[in-house]
């Protein structure tokens, strides 16, 4: 946005609407394209009289994505195995200004683009009917009828039972520990009985091209990972908040960048939310390959409860060859600039 003049109400509105964008298109890269369209259409307004300059940007947003939704359609359809939104990677620093997490991206996904519009439009961004009617093209009771219906049917994706930050991060911490080292006793006990897994691959790299379903199978695959594993060993990056949820990132075998994400109830993982596309992950390159300045380390409880060692990814006598990044390494991920 460089060769266009600034314009300060536009970049106070600008976090909101890539969100915004983001949440309608599942891709990081499609959400910072529409939202600069937004405001080179905005520059062409005349801004003196607008009196909601918030309410027209995301009208604006809302708009260019249900056009971009009509045209990825067809990419959707002929898509290879699961597909996830692009991860988006809360480090630290923040708490998510919504409660959007990846298992609610994907009920959207579901959705009409209309459904979805309606719902983050009204429920989540908080605007009036009246409004989300003139953004979408439809009368207000129209919208309420579809925002309604979205409610229904993204309800069963709601966590039932939150996991705090802490716990969660200790438990993704014991996931990677148990499942790099081979620790399957270990590992079987992190999973619920209903556990599903899901790894995007996109037909790029290899992926089961659909979820597994079950600690059955979930655990058999562990049991093949954990062979390659043995013979090229995972690079911890570091554990982050993924889509709202605990997770990792990491580096695999042949250099392959993925992120991990896991959706835990009552204690247990109840979904494994793999992402290993190098398309849907090029937005994170650049990440630095360090641990945070306030190191994370594991309560006590989470020491007692998993035998003392399932956090530590060193390669340590009894806790397997998983290596940890250094946290004095400033280096990048590999292929970034």
């Amino acid at each position: 946005m460089n060769d266009v003049p600034a314009d300060p109400s536009f970049f106070e509105n600008r976090p909101d609407l890539i969100r915004l964008a983001y949440r309608m298109l599942g891709s990081v890269a499609d959400a910072e394209d529409v939202v600069q369209d937004a405001y080179l259409r905005w520059l062409a307004t005349d801004r003196e009289t607008v009196r909601q300059p918030a309410a027209l940007l995301r009208t604006i947003v809302t708009r260019l994505c249900l056009n971009e939704l009509k045209s990825a359609r067809r990419r959707r359809e002929t898509y290879i195995g699961p597909c996830l939104p692009e991860p988006i990677v809360d480090m630290w620093e923040s708490d998510s200004i919504d409660d959007i997490t990846l298992p609610l991206m994907i009920a959207l996904e579901r959705l009409s683009p209309l459904e979805r519009a309606a719902f983050l439009l009204h429920d989540v961004f908080g605007m009036e009917f009246d409004d989300v009617a003139n953004a979408i093209g439809r009368d207000a009771a129209a919208c309420r009828k579809l925002a309604s219906r979205a409610r229904g049917h993204i309800q069963a994706a709601r966590p039932r039972f939150p996991v705090t930050k802490e716990h969660g991060l200790e438990i993704a911490a014991a996931f990677f520990a148990a499942s790099r080292n081979g620790d399957m006793d270990r590992l079987r006990l992190l999973l619920a009985d209903d556990v599903t897994a899901s790894a995007d691959g996109g037909g790029r790299v290899p992926a089961s091209q659909r979820p597994l379903i079950g600690a059955g199978e979930v655990m058999a695959r562990h049991v093949q990972l954990a062979q390659e594993f043995k013979q090229s060993p995972s690079l911890l990056i570091r554990y982050a908040i993924i889509d709202g949820l605990p997770g990792f990132i990491s580096v695999e075998g042949g250099g392959m960048v993925q992120t991990s994400a896991l959706q835990i109830e009552r204690g247990k993982i109840v979904a494994i939310y793999i992402t290993r596309n190098p398309d849907k992950l090029r937005h994170l390159n650049g990440v630095p390959v360090q641990q945070p300045t306030t190191q994370w380390r594991p309560s006590a409880r989470m020491a007692e409860r998993h035998g003392g060692c399932p956090w530590r990814v060193k390669s340590e006598p009894g806790c397997g060859p998983a290596k940890e990044a250094s946290p004095h390494d400033s280096t990048c991920f590999p292929g970034s600039a």
